[in-house]
């Protein structure tokens, strides 16, 4: 006779969060060069065929992942030296030149580079002839870089194509930095 009450030799299904967490440590380990992509998909496969926790362990195990104590330090590291790169270029942008921003009628846009015809001649050896160009477009101001070679940046960002500048915000073309200013 049987009882009501039968204890399964096996465990429970695995959750779908148990799969997601293997999953998750098999991303980490291809984002930081742990496994190859061919390893990463195979892994994957038998990650989503497992049955038991057992299996998935192994199919992590070579994948240490940091502790709370290592992602505490690196993340202090990582807010620290944010912190002192937002420093340096506030120290920096006050010691920058100011480039005044065209009238807001004037419907010609300014062009920057070392060819005397621009309107803003730089002549600097990390400028181009036809760097970059700043003009008004309803009501905002819009920096174009023309295909420079050394790029143009603003607020440390390289610019690819165009982007919205506004008084304040530093500007560079090639090496030569400004801080944008209305007046």
């Amino acid at each position: 006779m049987t009882s009501s009450f039968e204890f399964h030799t096996y465990p429970a299904r695995l959750s779908d969060a148990e799969r997601d967490r293997a999953l998750k440590a098999l991303r980490n380990g291809v984002a930081l060069g742990r496994l190859s992509h061919d390893t990463f998909v195979r892994r994957m496969e038998l990650v989503l065929a497992a049955r038991r926790p057992d299996e998935l362990a192994v199919l992590t195990a070579d994948l240490h992942t940091e502790g709370r104590w290592s992602r505490w330090v690196f993340g202090a590291v990582g807010a620290v030296s944010g912190f002192t790169v937002r420093l340096r270029r506030a120290w920096q942008a006050e010691r920058l030149p100011k480039l005044l921003l065209p009238a807001p009628n004037n419907p010609y846009p300014l062009r920057i580079g070392r060819d005397p015809a621009n309107g803003l001649r730089l002549s600097h050896e990390t400028v181009s002839r036809v760097h970059a160009e700043l003009s008004r477009q309803g009501g905002t101001w819009v920096l174009r870089d023309l295909g420079s070679t050394n790029g143009t940046s603003v607020n440390g960002r390289r610019v690819t194509g165009a982007v919205v500048v506004r008084d304040g915000d530093q500007v560079s073309f090639g090496q030569m930095s400004f801080r944008l200013s209305a007046g």
